[in-house]
């Protein structure tokens, strides 16, 4: 059942549809709703935003050399920015109108595991390293506060698999042309291709283009026509395969960028093109007879 609690706010509406009725009614659900708007506040977005920022630079100032009341003070404030993260995800669990769907989100998950390991006292401890790393990766939480840039890691977690075989066609073409340079340029320089692995090495600094014509030089004062064999490896890697490579990832990512305005048109109730034209036909339809 729909119900309607003010008529004037889209967000109140989609959280009615997502709850049920007698909830709406309680006193916790008055709270959820509170709760709700503030989670789909966009200033409460901005402020948690830069408390994660706030975090990143505290993370490198604690990579100089500070006095020992500068150290307490950035203490402190790493206290404060963890109760804040814990007071955050609290509002965002509360606020959800479908608890039992709050952890099927992996993003939920991965914000409650760093909040919860921040919140163990292990600075002085053997674990001292796994806090410090934890948080460094709360940098990472800005990924699940803001949209775009869940839309990003989605798409290429999404494009991995079609990757995989591009990856392993290159490694194919990597590994033909490093057994050939073996074969042929070991005598020249063993440094560079003196086994399958090192020419290996060596044809990734080829693909990347670093001081790869010094490379291919030393190999011409034997070889006169080896500039083919860099040539034809250039373009294999560097252009066709990085194309390949672009292209799946943006294809990726305009399926992902085409669900999420699916799911955005649906949550506002707003009728899509397709319904519009199905609608003015029927008023032809019925203005004709």
């Amino acid at each position: 059942m729909r119900v309607i609690i003010n008529s004037g706010s889209t967000e109140m509406t989609k959280f009615d549809k997502s709850i049920d009725k007698n909830l709406i009614t309680s006193k916790f659900g008055r709270l959820q709703r509170q709760f709700y708007s503030i989670r789909n506040n966009k200033m409460f977005e901005l402020f948690v935003i830069s408390i994660i920022i706030f975090s990143a630079l505290m993370i490198g100032a604690n990579s100089y050399q500070v006095s020992a009341t500068t150290y307490q003070v950035l203490s402190v404030l790493d206290i404060t920015i963890t109760v804040i993260f814990l007071i955050e995800i609290i509002i965002r669990f509360i606020g959800e109108p479908n608890k039992k769907r709050f952890f099927h989100n992996a993003w939920n998950v991965f914000d409650t595991f760093i909040v919860l390991v921040s919140l163990i006292p292990i600075e002085d401890s053997e674990l001292a390293v796994l806090g410090r790393l934890v948080r460094i990766f709360r940098v990472l939480r800005m990924v699940s506060i803001i949209p775009e840039l869940r839309i990003l890691i989605n798409s290429l977690v999404k494009a991995l698999p079609q990757l995989g075989y591009v990856m392993l066609l290159m490694f194919i073409i990597f590994y033909i042309y490093a057994a050939v340079g073996t074969t042929f340029f070991a005598a020249i320089n063993p440094d560079l291709w003196g086994d399958i692995a090192v020419s290996l090495l060596t044809l990734f600094r080829v693909m990347t283009f670093e001081d790869w014509t010094d490379v291919m030089y030393e190999t011409m004062t034997v070889y006169s026509l080896s500039w083919f064999y860099y040539l034809t490896f250039i373009f294999f890697t560097a252009f066709a395969f990085l194309n390949m490579v672009i292209g799946i990832v943006v294809n990726v990512l305009e399926q992902e960028r085409q669900i999420e305005a699916d799911l955005l048109k649906k949550d506002s109730d707003e009728p899509s093109m397709k319904e519009l034209k199905q609608e003015l036909a029927e008023i032809k339809a019925l203005l004709q007879k």
